[in-house]
Parts: C-alpha cells; structure tokens; sequence
C-alpha cells in the first residue's frame, strides 16, 4: 500500500504550518521508564505530516513541533519533535 501525505512547504516568515487530519486522536504517555504513543489512523497520519514538515529542506536546526497534553494530545506529557541539523 501507498499513501501520499501532502505538507506545507516551509516559509521562514511565517515558520512551520502544521495540519491535522479531521478527527485525529493521539495520546501521549510515559508507562514504567518508556514513552507510549498512541494514535487512531487521523492521528497517525497527522503526526507523519509533522515530521515531514520539520525533515523538508530549509527547516533550521533548532525548529520543533510542540504538541501539548489536553490540547493536542490526550495523556500527561507534552511531546516535543526537534530538528537538529549537525
């Protein structure tokens, strides 16, 4: 199976565009020393397009999605994705 998933490109004005699927479900949790994340298929893909925005060309190092417990995950962390170019 193959599934495209577009992302926004990049714009340094404005920074990083983030888009979720409609009905997108994550949880984020940390069980006995190790991170547990779980999402239903909107969820997954919403997460797949983040790391596609943050990995695409000219996304400086340092760059990161934020996604915040009650907000946009379920759970009680926040998960936090940077970028660090070496």
């Amino acid at each position: 199976m193959e599934q495209l998933i577009g992302f926004e490109r990049y714009d340094p004005a404005s920074g990083l565009t983030l888009r979720w699927e409609e009905g997108f479900e994550l949880d984020v949790n940390i069980d006995s020393g190790e991170v547990l994340l779980r999402g239903n298929p909107a969820g997954l893909v919403s997460l797949a397009r983040h790391l596609l925005t943050l990995a695409q060309e000219g996304v400086p190092s340092g760059a990161h999605v934020h996604l915040t417990a009650g907000q946009e995950v379920d759970g009680e962390v926040d998960l936090i994705v940077e970028r660090v170019d070496d």
